[in-house]
């Protein structure tokens, strides 16, 4: 199964102006999660998607760039239109704010498309604050591994549980990585925010209310990703070799 990473990548940031340029370590942090994903073994190709030329002109220096209109309302849009002209089986939608991002959850993901439409992933929760963030996405899935729903709130609820919630239920975290077939994403993209979605602002919500079943690997991983300036010093420290 031929299989593109796209990275979506914005110039613009309430947040973080001009984030996917910013240095670490020497290197464009775009430039961090593209290296990363090229060693992925589940990936064929790389591709940045972005609306600005000052990203285009230095990620081309190290993996294919392109260009994408300005007003996509997600990333999903956003990778969707380079998923049209792309020759592909299927897309895995990327954070481009995720340098430390580990291949091994990209080719889970890959590997859990072999039967399914969707896919994504999760790793439990080991910390009261994350489980009490809306912050933080959760989701619960069935016997078979794929999602029954997603959260900003905590689920399931513990009705019986008085105690220490973590130790009682092994609540799992939303990665924000997404896998897709082709046909599936450019499918998802065509249909209208749904009631869900709307409520939650969560777009995988869309898939799941459309019946698009979305497989999800649980992996031990948990995300470290740029949202502010000051995060830099931590994952430049986490770069620097023990």
């Amino acid at each position: 199964m031929r299989t593109v990473g796209i990275i979506p990548a914005r110039f613009g940031s309430t947040r973080f102006p001009g984030k996917p340029l910013a240095m670490i370590a020497g290197k464009p942090l775009i430039q961090h999660v593209v290296e990363r994903c090229q060693e992925s073994k589940r990936l064929t190709e790389v591709i940045v998607a972005t609306d600005d030329t000052r990203i285009w002109e230095v990620a081309q220096n190290f993996c294919r760039v392109e260009m994408t209109k300005p007003d996509h309302p997600s990333g999903s849009d956003r990778i969707a239109e380079v998923a049209l002209n792309c020759s592909c089986d299927a897309v895995v939608n990327i954070q481009g704010d995720e340098p430390l991002i580990d291949t091994g959850v990209i080719d889970a993901v890959v590997d859990a498309l072999q039967g399914c439409e969707m896919s994504t992933a999760a790793t439990r929760i080991h910390d009261n604050a994350e489980l009490e963030s809306p912050n933080i996405v959760k989701v619960v899935v069935n016997v078979e591994g794929r999602a029954l729903y997603f959260s900003r709130r905590t689920i399931p609820f513990l009705r019986d549980v008085t105690g220490e919630a973590l130790k009682a239920f092994p609540f799992l975290k939303h990665l924000g990585i997404y896998g897709y077939r082709r046909d599936t994403l450019l499918k998802l993209v065509k249909l209208p925010v749904s009631a869900l979605e709307q409520a939650e602002k969560l777009e995988q919500l869309r898939a799941l209310e459309n019946g698009i079943p979305i497989a999800v690997r649980v992996v031990d991983y948990d995300s470290v990703g740029v949202d502010v300036p000051e995060d830099i010093k931590r994952v430049e420290q986490l770069l620097r070799p023990a």
